[in-house]
């Protein structure tokens, strides 16, 4: 681990420190009220809570504020990659795929344990200096451990080297 993302950690780790950033820069994730439970090299846990801004007709919560929860637990993996890395790399979802399984009633917990792998192919985009691909996938549970959703996110990521132009 570098001390970009031993940084990166801290900040997601601090409980107002992370809300603002939300705030700022996540506005519907923060009136959501996501949070980021746990992160490290290997894993990130988030949840979302079952209120008012995220229900739906159906008195379970709505998929859009899952999926909010579920992009979370793979971005800020990706992100503490590339937070103050040089060159910087840009990322992107270019794709989401959601399977649900059981009503999302209460507080549900979305685990990603794919950081070793997104740490790899954000490297090789960074050496090859070429676009790169990875599927990222976050699972749902509620607090009874049982499966609610599953989400594949498909993260690209692209070195921002700055060509210089030879005329």
């Amino acid at each position: 681990m570098n001390s970009s993302q031993q940084k990166f950690f801290k900040l997601a780790n601090h409980p107002f420190k992370f809300r603002m950033y939300l705030l700022f820069k996540l506005p519907a994730a923060f009136f959501s009220g996501i949070k980021v439970k746990e992160i490290n090299e290997k894993r990130c846990v988030t949840s979302v809570p079952y209120k008012w801004l995220t229900q739906n007709p159906f008195r379970s919560t709505y998929f859009a504020s899952l999926a909010m929860a579920a992009e979370m637990s793979t971005g800020a993996i990706a992100l503490s990659n590339v937070y103050e890395r040089k060159p910087q790399v840009s990322m992107l979802v270019t794709k989401m795929e959601a399977t649900y399984f059981k009503k999302a009633s209460g507080t549900i917990f979305f685990t990603c344990e794919q950081g070793k792998e997104i740490e790899l192919m954000i490297d090789e985009a960074v050496e090859t200096g070429e676009g790169k691909s990875i599927v990222a996938k976050s699972t749902g549970k509620n607090k009874s451990g049982e499966i609610v959703a599953e989400f594949l996110f498909t993260w690209s990521f692209k070195s921002k080297t700055t060509k210089i132009k030879v005329s």
